[in-house]
């Protein structure tokens, strides 16, 4: 399989939602997906973003609900920081937690395995810097981290809000920022981990503590370490530009992405190849050679994506820059940084993925108190026809996304070309 062969775009684009478990058949009836379910959904996709948006449910919630449909919030919560008491999240038990939250695309939830290969990462933290290590220098600053630390190790887990101080000004040392500064500094060095959150607020503690027995605390050399992030993101990409290889991990710098895939693909782990991309030309890709036989099966038209989603605008599948215009000629927009009277569409519209297309997107807005799921509008690409299956899953997807958050109505404010937003509340 050379580069002499030209791959169709169905092919990548199938290849594509394969790896990120985007291609299975539509949400089911039957038992609501398992704690493991949850886990292995989450190892294939590689890590999952967490964000602090919640028009509807918190990004990490959503990206897990593209792709296994309605499950049990609370099942990812144990998944992610083990059995918490429900009096107090800090009740941790490590023991059937699976995942971990550290720097990867951006703060991720990450499987527990992978822990070893942050090791060099948080070791660069502690001698080489990133983020404001200036302030790290500082000896009151130095002093204030040893405080903190010693207050966590004789407490247990902490928020940021535990070292308020209301009382009269004791120097800097208990001001909010700085503690909150302090323990950040701490969490980038590995010196604490993420216990578990309260209303959201992350609670720190010591690793000693948190971690399961099981997970492997050897540290890989900072070279393994690289290696190994380069092809965990070309898996969890599925098939990409070569520049891009490493979109799935912040950390990596384009140029030094090139010359670890020129290494991969020497041995074999990486796999260079051709395709046909929405411009119509064909272009070099490079894949993991886990999905060289994926990627033949796609061009022979057995890998036939059959899922109608809503993804995140924070979905693993939108990371790498670029790809939704090359590969599906769709281009995503996060304007809830963008000025109103700016946006296009709304400020956190979710793209919709019909099969093995983009379709749409729609801005939706929970209103807890009322259970209405109110979207403020809702767009089908200008090219796109809304057939009477187009028009069914989505309302199925719709009816599914509404259980999940809970919701008993719907309201569609406008829809663009109306009859579609019509259609959709007559199929619901």
């Amino acid at each position: 399989m050379g580069t002499h062969h030209v791959y169709p775009l169905s092919a990548v684009r199938a290849l594509a939602l394969h790896a990120q478990q985007l291609d299975r058949p539509a949400i089911a009836a039957g038992p609501p997906p398992s704690q493991q379910d949850i886990y292995a959904a989450i190892e294939q996709m590689g890590c999952v973003q967490i964000d602090t948006l919640q028009m509807v449910r918190r990004s990490h919630y959503i990206a897990l609900w593209s792709r296994l449909g309605a499950y049990n919030p609370s099942d990812l919560e144990r998944v992610a920081y083990g059995k918490t008491d429900s009096a107090a999240t800090r009740q941790h038990n490590g023991d059937s937690r699976r995942l971990f939250e550290y720097w990867l695309h951006a703060a991720c939830l990450i499987p527990l395995t992978e822990y070893r290969y942050h090791l060099p990462r948080m070791r660069w933290y502690r001698e080489v810097g990133g983020w404001r290590h200036e302030w790290t220098q500082q000896p009151e600053n130095q002093k204030l981290m040893k405080a903190v630390l010693a207050r966590v190790k004789k407490e247990g887990p902490l928020r940021a809000s535990d070292f308020e101080h209301n009382g009269p000004r004791r120097g800097s040392w208990w001001d909010w920022k700085p503690a909150k500064t302090a323990l950040e500094h701490l969490y980038n060095q590995g010196q604490l981990i993420i216990a578990g959150r309260a209303n959201f607020q992350r609670l720190y503690d010591l690793p000693e503590r948190v971690l399961p027995a099981w997970v492997d605390r050897r540290e890989p050399s900072y070279e393994e370490s690289r290696r190994f992030w380069l092809s965990r993101s070309l898996k969890a990409l599925g098939i990409v530009d070569p520049v891009l290889a490493g979109s799935m991990v912040q950390f990596f710098k384009r140029t030094e992405a090139r010359a670890l895939l020129k290494e991969l693909v020497a041995t074999g782990e990486a796999m260079e190849v051709q395709a046909t991309l929405a411009d119509g030309q064909p272009h070099d890709l490079v894949l993991h050679r886990d999905y060289v036989a994926t990627l033949k099966q796609a061009a022979d038209g057995a890998l036939n994506p059959a899922r109608t989603t809503f993804l995140s605008p924070f979905d693993n599948l939108l990371w790498v820059p670029g790809r939704m215009q090359a590969f599906w000629d769709f281009r995503q927009a996060l304007e809830a940084y963008v000025p109103r009277e700016k946006r296009q569409y709304g400020y956190f519209t979710l793209p919709i993925l019909h099969h093995d297309c983009f379709v749409g997107r729609f801005d939706p807005k929970l209103e807890r108190q009322t259970g209405t799921l109110r979207l403020r509008a809702i767009y089908l690409e200008p090219q796109v026809k809304a057939s009477e299956e187009l028009v069914s899953e989505v309302a199925g997807a719709l009816r599914d996304f509404m259980r999940f958050h809970e919701a008993t109505s719907l309201v569609i404010e406008a829809s663009t070309p109306a009859a579609f937003g019509r259609r959709l509340m007559k199929a619901l």
